[in-house]
């Protein structure tokens, strides 16, 4: 799709990956696509319709988007409503991947809120998944409290949910390849401050913190995607 948006949607926007950086989403504007009805809240992005980017997605019901093409794929959570496309239908909890090249027409009956990332994922990842969290199990994280949903695992670079329950302290340690969060549920937090739900955070390659939550939460983690400096 080769859509020209507002020169303020297409501006670069949080592309140096040497620097964290915390967006409170729930701060940010909702600002309408090229698609009547499908809005988005700009996070990252580097690029027209076919860059790099990460954003909330809402469908309003019944709206559509046009055929189009992913030359680096994408990554979607469904986090409310149903998504839908030709090759199936994605209610709230909906993990998919869709790999490099990969084109669909996406629509919505009732509509939908999506955290989608395009087109950052290696040009030979070319499975595609869909993953139903719901009926995932939840596997032992490597403390006690922590518990592991996989979603993706490609050449070092993974992306799984994660649950903290109320009290969980992990150790130290650093992110080769970087770290990028999406707290879901809760409030999760490291020495460097607090995250609600609905805060994105990206961390860069080799940054290092001590996380944990007091009061519990569940988050969409990435981790060996980011590029190394230089």
């Amino acid at each position: 799709m080769n859509a020209v948006l507002d020169p303020p949607t297409a501006l670069p926007l949080r592309v140096d990956f040497s620097r964290a950086e915390v967006v409170d989403t729930a701060a940010l504007p909702w600002v309408d696509s090229p698609a009547v009805g499908v809005q988005r809240k700009l996070i990252e992005r580097d690029g027209g319709e076919a860059g790099r980017a990460t954003s909330l997605v809402r469908y309003a019901p019944g709206s559509r988007f046009a055929a189009h093409t992913h030359p680096l794929g994408e990554e979607i959570l469904v986090l409310g409503g149903t998504f839908a496309d030709e090759q199936g239908v994605y209610p709230a909890g909906t993990y998919l991947k869709n790999p490099p090249g990969s084109r669909h027409a996406p629509f919505t009956e009732e509509g939908c809120l999506l955290l989608v990332k395009l087109c950052h994922m290696q040009p030979d990842d070319i499975q595609r998944v869909v993953i139903d969290t719901h009926q995932a199990p939840w596997l032992p994280g490597l403390v006690q409290g922590l518990s592991v949903k996989p979603l993706s695992d490609f050449a070092g670079e993974h992306a799984a949910l994660v649950q903290w329950a109320p009290g969980t302290v992990f150790t130290p340690h650093r992110h080769w390849g970087g770290e990028e969060i999406y707290v879901l549920e809760g409030v999760f937090e490291d020495e460097h401050g607090r995250y609600p739900a609905g805060t994105w955070m990206r961390s860069p390659h080799l940054s290092q913190h001590a996380p944990f939550s007091r009061e519990g939460c569940t988050i969409f983690v990435k981790v060996g995607h980011l590029p190394e400096p230089g």
